[in-house]
């Protein structure tokens, strides 16, 4: 009958769209972990900036939110990135896709998201750098 039919395709879509959440689950947290690696090796490259930095008086809390910051700022360089990447092919394939403001406006704070909840490991590591030590470094 009719109505079982339309259970059991309610039953695959959401089988189906809990499979597509659980990818973009996984997808998330290998992202957020590249990030981390990245903000990783921005720290170990800048060790004498950041030990000239604290020399100079700057707060652990100012080397913190500058890595953050720097973080965050390259999850919106990936949005704008997207959205231009993805307006090109849709005028190339001649398929019009139109992000919606709410798709947009939830990519930014799962952006945001994900750039300070990894980036804030590398950013606190940089912030209790001791100073000598930091200067010191090659």
């Amino acid at each position: 009958s009719l109505g079982s039919l339309l259970d059991s395709m309610t039953s695959m879509l959401s089988t189906v769209s809990l499979g597509i959440s659980a990818i973009a689950a996984l997808s998330l947290l290998v992202g957020g972990i590249g990030v981390m690696n990245i903000m990783m090796v921005s720290v170990t490259e800048r060790t004498r900036e950041i030990g000239t930095r604290k020399a100079l008086g700057a707060p652990a809390s100012a080397i913190r939110m500058q890595f953050i910051t720097e973080s965050v700022i390259g999850g919106f360089i990936g949005i704008v990135l997207g959205l231009a990447l993805g307006t090109v092919l849709s005028n190339v394939v001649g398929y019009a896709a139109k992000p919606s403001i709410a798709a947009i406006l939830i990519a930014v704070g799962f952006s945001m998201a994900i750039g300070v909840f990894f980036g804030y490991y590398p950013a606190n590591k940089a912030a209790k750098l001791d100073p000598i030590e930091a200067l010191r470094y090659e």
